[in-house]
């Protein structure tokens, strides 16, 4: 009965795009008439979108820690596509994301309304993305970025890349640790991450087709970020992460290294 399943699952998951798709009509409404719908509304209205779009995702989610009572700077490891509506659904956040995700049918045009920052791949515009984001936490808006960069298989943790915790260090706001894991049979899940060439149509009915799984959140201790360096301030970031990920602390890698990755 696979099919019957993952049949009744893409069913609820439209369902829920469909939602969106409404959401998404009456902002573009309310700006035809002029109307200027403030980024926190729109941000609430998103956490609204994800939290159903959760529900509709054959996970059970498990969340730990406290939620900042402040706004901050979101760091977390990155698994799959579905990161984004699990740690969403948590507090109303805007995004960072890479510039292809704007040119996506409903979620892109979501995306940009709630506040999200694209940045594109090799663009040279490190700078701009700098200001972008020490704007946007001047302005006492939290926001979430991924700062390996790419998605990986849940077994591994990238280099944190500093320059995208730099606006951090610009305006003095704390940085959030976030590490995510999903777990299949007691394992690291094979299914769940969405990485290399792979489309997102094959990677839902994969994950859509088997049994629920399980997805771990853990909001880890703030890092104070005023008057440190980004290598460092992304190093210790990694380091929480990595932690809490696979229990062990990474070894320090060599200060030229992360130099050059910041």
């Amino acid at each position: 009965m696979p099919g019957l399943r993952a049949s009744a699952r893409l069913l609820r998951l439209f369902m829920v795009l469909g939602l969106g798709l409404l959401m998404a009509a009456c902002i573009a409404l309310a700006e035809r008439l002029g109307l200027n719908t403030p980024l926190e509304r729109r941000q609430r209205w998103t956490r609204l979108f994800m939290q159903r779009l959760v529900a509709a995702l054959p996970f059970e989610v498990k969340v730990q820690g406290e939620l900042p009572q402040q706004p901050m700077l979101w760091v977390c490891n990155h698994v799959s596509w579905t990161d984004i509506p699990l740690l969403g659904m948590l507090t109303p956040l805007s995004f960072l994301s890479k510039a292809e995700v704007r040119h996506w049918p409903l979620a892109g045009w979501l995306a940009e309304k709630a506040g999200t920052l694209f940045i594109r791949r090799g663009g040279g515009d490190a700078q701009r993305l700098r200001e972008q984001i020490s704007t946007q936490l001047g302005q006492q808006r939290p926001l979430l970025i991924f700062p390996e960069g790419t998605t990986t298989d849940g077994r591994s943790l990238r280099t944190f890349h500093g320059r995208l915790l730099a606006g951090a260090i610009d305006q003095g706001i704390p940085v959030q640790p976030v590490a995510i894991r999903y777990i299949r049979n007691g394992e690291i899940d094979p299914i769940a991450p969405f990485v290399g060439n792979d489309d997102l149509v094959s990677h839902l009915l994969r994950l859509f087709g088997q049994d629920r799984g399980q997805v771990h959140i853990e909001l880890l201790p703030t890092i104070a970020s005023a008057g440190k360096e980004r290598a460092v301030l992304a190093l210790q970031a990694q380091q929480a992460v990595h932690m809490a990920l696979f229990g062990v602390v990474e070894s320090e890698l060599p200060a030229r290294r992360h130099a050059r990755a910041a």
